[in-house]
């Protein structure tokens, strides 16, 4: 089932989220509902905070980027990189940090260069509740780090310049007002107030 997914200026988003434990009610049809979300909005990751549930909870699925396309090879670290992150740890960010173009399916038609950091670490349990560590380099880190900000609470543009984000201050406030055509289903803040 797609979900609507929640826009930028509702409180969810900035919330720090909760553990949860295999008792979290029909959490298999959870992640399901998230992937079938995520790819009828043609993201490569979504958030619990992003359909409204403060919960440490993400999937991602980066396949696309390890795509050949038109600008060059995709990332091979991206190609198979699906995966479900319950609880997840970002345990170490290592080496240079690199710019790259980040939107989210939160903030729709915004793109800014966000700098991260090019390696981590995350500790965390898959869908049948096993630890698992891995190191993540190049786009599947970033895809991480991205959504682990979600469920910390933060955006990626709050990693832009004051300037930058003065520049943003009214599509930013067109999308939380639902004055935005997005191909998805989204809940908006301000539209729930006027109820």
């Amino acid at each position: 089932m797609k979900l609507p997914i929640v826009a930028y200026g509702d409180p969810v988003l900035r919330q720090r989220t909760e553990e949860i434990d295999e008792d979290y009610p029909e959490l298999k049809q959870l992640i399901d509902n998230m992937f079938e979300t995520m790819y009828a909005a043609n993201g490569v990751g979504l958030a619990a905070p992003q359909i409204g549930l403060p919960i440490r909870l993400f999937v991602i699925d980066a396949s696309p980027f390890g795509e050949d396309d038109e600008d060059g090879p995709g990332d091979p670290t991206a190609k198979d990189f699906k995966r479900v992150f319950i609880n997840p740890i970002l345990v170490e960010e290592n080496g240079e940090k690199w710019a790259f173009s980040e939107g989210c399916l939160s903030i729709p038609h915004i793109n800014e260069e966000v700098s991260r950091k090019k390696d981590v670490v995350i500790n965390y349990l898959d869908e049948n509740f096993e630890e698992q560590e891995e190191s993540l380099t190049g786009l599947a880190a970033r895809v991480v780090q991205h959504e682990y900000d979600h469920i910390e609470g933060k955006l990626f543009i709050d990693k832009l310049g004051p300037l930058k984000k003065a520049m943003l201050k009214s599509k930013l406030d067109n999308i939380s007002k639902g004055l935005v055509r997005v191909s998805y289903k989204m809940s908006f803040p301000q539209q729930k107030k006027k109820r």
